[in-house]
């Protein structure tokens, strides 16, 4: 299998459990809940298409490119991790939709060279075996096939999406995420509010915005 990646850059995590840890962003170009495209989105199985704000069109960022083979795409990922990747390697596959294109494969390269491998997904598909962090942010009007891992993180509000209703899924963290853009104030307090009111709840909040880090 090939894979098409849009960036791969090292920075620190910006939400959720992780928040805070040295990583290699590995970004996959493309998505199956809308294509990225500004004339697209008012299309697409997902609302997300209303309020994403990641470029995930093409191979043309810092990094990116098409590679061949697992091993290849590994070894670029070493490249821009500075140091031993035994020492405590981590990288996010993220997207886009990164289960698109991760496979047992680049899984299998990644962990041969050290690196812990985490996913951020919106839950439509299942990842390969062997994923050492799984972090699921449904999307609404989807259908959520992944029901398990280390953190589902909400985007919220989002009409139609109510976070009670993923409280009986095995997660170890649940986390709800202030939606970006005009009303991030108003969004991060009622955020903030339902976190008080569900303790089951953490308040995520998208710290590289706020450090304008990548």
């Amino acid at each position: 299998m090939s894979y098409a990646v849009k960036e791969i850059y090292y920075t620190l995590q910006g939400e959720g459990v992780n928040a805070g840890r040295p990583a290699v962003f590995l970004r996959f170009a493309g998505c199956n809940l809308w294509s990225g495209r500004e004339a697209d989105r008012a299309a697409g199985p997902g609302s997300c298409s209303a309020w994403c704000d990641t470029n995930f069109i093409g191979t043309d960022g810092p990094g990116g490119g098409r590679f061949a083979a697992a091993a290849d795409l590994a070894d670029a990922v070493v490249e821009v991790w500075p140091g031993p990747a035994l020492d405590r390697g981590f990288v996010v596959c993220t997207g886009g939709e990164p289960l698109l294109q991760l496979d047992d494969s680049l899984v299998a390269a990644l962990h041969d060279r050290g690196f812990a491998v985490a996913i951020e997904t919106n839950g439509t598909r299942q990842p390969p075996l062997g994923v050492d962090w799984i972090c699921v942010s449904p999307k609404a009007g989807t259908a959520l096939s992944l029901q398990h891992g280390h953190e589902l993180k909400l985007v919220f509000p989002q009409p139609g999406v109510e976070p009670g209703s993923f409280e009986s899924l095995s997660f170890e963290n649940f986390l709800l995420q202030p939606l970006d853009g005009p009303k991030r104030d108003e969004n991060t307090r009622l955020a903030l509010r339902y976190c008080l009111e569900h303790p089951q709840w953490r308040l995520s909040l998208q710290t590289h915005k706020y450090l304008d880090i990548a």
